[in-house]
């Protein structure tokens, strides 16, 4: 008997073609975003209008005269809760940014009709992902990068003026965490086909039990068991 003939655009696939896949993907999806203007613009928007909420009412618990600081003090190990909360918004914005956008690729290319044939193509299909991902990467460091400055401008706050080593380690450890949630939530998506409910859930989930506005040392032991399970908690 022959052997089977394998398909050719089997048999020549690499790593390298699949790279230049990836990039490929990745300029589409960096030329649909330069398309509007406006999600540029709310890139400085968020990054303060987001926190103020929270901050407000933190100095409004914390008294008059500050009283309550010293409590918050005993749980942190900082009286600094302004940079506390901003450091916690941070997190929830990328997380927020990564679900929309990470997370709705699929469902995306799914109602624009071209999902199909894009699966169809000679690449790998885990290709087709972090080719979309990886965009969303970049513009999510670009996002980070004017919170910061905003946040010392506006805000006075500097985060970027302790122990950078660590700061930036917890940051790229933080990467996998948050895009490996966008891709796994990008699968489930695609299968119920509802994102908007399923991005509040998820979102909900981690601004309750991951302590971006509270410390997880305030939440029942019950929830405090969960929070322990959640990567984030530890970002």
């Amino acid at each position: 008997m022959h052997a089977p003939i394998a398909e050719p655009w089997r048999a020549g696939r690499s790593l390298a073609a699949e790279l230049r896949a990836i990039l490929m993907i990745a300029r589409k999806e960096w030329t649909i975003f330069r398309r509007y203007p406006s999600w540029v613009i709310s890139m400085f928007i968020w990054p303060v209008l987001l926190p103020l909420g929270y901050i407000f009412t933190a100095r409004a618990l914390g008294g008059p005269d500050g009283a309550a600081v010293a409590s918050f003090q005993q749980l942190t190990g900082t009286r600094d809760y302004v940079s506390f909360i901003v450091l916690g918004s941070i997190m929830w914005m990328w997380l927020n940014m990564t679900l929309w956008d990470v997370g709705m690729y699929l469902r995306g290319e799914q109602t624009h009709g071209t999902l199909e044939s894009n699966w169809l193509c000679p690449t790998w299909r885990v290709s087709l992902m972090l080719g979309g991902a990886l965009t969303k990467m970049l513009v999510s460091v670009v996002f980070i990068l004017i919170s910061l400055i905003e946040f010392r401008v506006l805000l006075g706050v500097h985060l970027l003026d302790g122990n950078l080593g660590p700061a930036l380690l917890a940051f790229l450890l933080s990467i996998p965490i948050i895009h490996g949630i966008g891709i796994a939530f990008a699968s489930l998506v695609l299968r119920i086909k509802e994102a908007n409910a399923m991005v509040f859930l998820v979102r909900g989930i981690v601004m309750i039990f991951c302590g971006m506005t509270f410390p997880v040392a305030v939440l029942p032991g019950w929830m405090q068991s969960v929070a322990a399970v959640l990567p984030i908690t530890y970002s």
